[in-house]
């Protein structure tokens, strides 16, 4: 609650709605509100914590206590209709300009698809909603409302990077696609419970960041790239806005044999950077090169977290793709 009442002193400005609402919490209490505001709110609605967004953080204040979406359903139509249609502003994947693109996100096709042209008949891509994830990414895309979409096409994994200038519109945006994932997963895991679903519906990345990498004979000089890891896969790319990853690297279990060092093979050569880490895998070694100490420990911590984890059946058949990759 406090942090609540922080974030509307500071964001907002201070007129009678501000003075007002901090009346309010004085008088109800803190359970009472939770039990008046929050008595309908969806299982796939995203709660935010204090590490998301301020854009997150606003939107799920005003939901609750401006437009009391959590005490009439009715209020929830625009992100639990099944259907959503409007324009967002798309960054371009050859020309990095954003420009104005029709999106529309229907359940019953299991499809989130946008269009190059206002009238255009065929949609320019169809994102299935099976392997659909989206993440704020207001730093990198450079607009408090940024949102990254993620999609597997081929089995590689393509970049969208989208706003609106509207805050309102692009959390819409946001539980829209975590409704129709949610009601994906109902149909695919029909004997699982909300609790095992939700988590499921949409992540953020487990880190990002530049290091250095060789190539796979590790004879290569080292090249700066952006890294995102996404679960078990490791991506890199030229730039952070790239929308196409220019390598994957699968990251698996200790119990299949992969393992991560901290530092590089002593005859490797050709790095700028100093910190090394060396992935193990049953194949190869990849080797990369943090420009910070702190970076390393970072990235070999979240190396470690997947490594330390079980993989799951699904995850074997991902890891035999990237054994098969040409």
């Amino acid at each position: 609650l406090f942090r609540c009442l922080c974030l509307f002193f500071f964001s907002w400005r201070k007129d009678v709605f501000v003075w007002s609402f901090l009346q309010l919490m004085a008088a109800v209490g803190n359970n009472a509100a939770k039990a008046k505001y929050e008595q309908k709110v969806p299982a796939f609605y995203y709660r935010p914590t204090h590490s998301d967004c301020k854009l997150l953080r606003e939107q799920w204040i005003r939901a609750k206590y401006e437009r009391n979406e959590f005490e009439f359903t009715e209020k929830q139509e625009p992100y639990s209709a099944g259907y959503r249609e409007g324009f967002l502003w798309k960054r371009g994947r050859d020309n990095g300009q954003f420009l104005s693109r029709k999106f529309v996100l229907t359940e019953r096709e299991g499809a989130l698809k946008y269009f190059n042209k206002q009238d255009a008949r065929d949609p320019k891509a169809v994102i299935k909603i099976e392997t659909l994830n989206a993440t704020f990414q207001p730093a990198k895309i450079g607009n408090p409302c940024g949102l990254q979409i993620t999609y597997l096409k081929d089995n590689s994994t393509r970049n969208i990077f989208v706003y609106h200038s509207d805050a309102k519109e692009m959390v819409d945006w946001f539980n829209s696609i975590r409704a129709a994932r949610f009601h994906y997963l109902q149909v695919a895991y029909p004997g699982a419970s909300d609790e095992e679903l939700v988590p499921k519906l949409t992540r953020n990345f487990m880190k990002e960041g530049f290091m250095e990498k060789t190539g796979p004979k590790h004879t290569e000089g080292f090249k700066k790239r952006w890294f995102t890891m996404d679960d078990r896969r490791l991506m890199y790319f030229k730039d952070p806005l790239d929308a196409y990853a220019r390598g994957e690297v699968f990251i698996g279990s200790k119990e299949n044999s992969y393992t991560v060092l901290a530092g590089l093979p002593p005859s490797t050569q050709g790095y700028h950077w100093n910190h090394g880490i060396t992935i193990v895998t049953p194949d190869r070694k990849f080797l990369f090169a943090c420009e910070t100490e702190a970076e390393q420990r970072d990235w070999i911590a979240a190396f470690q977290r997947v490594i330390n984890r079980p993989m799951r059946p699904q995850e074997y058949a991902v890891e035999a793709h990237f054994k098969h990759k040409p």
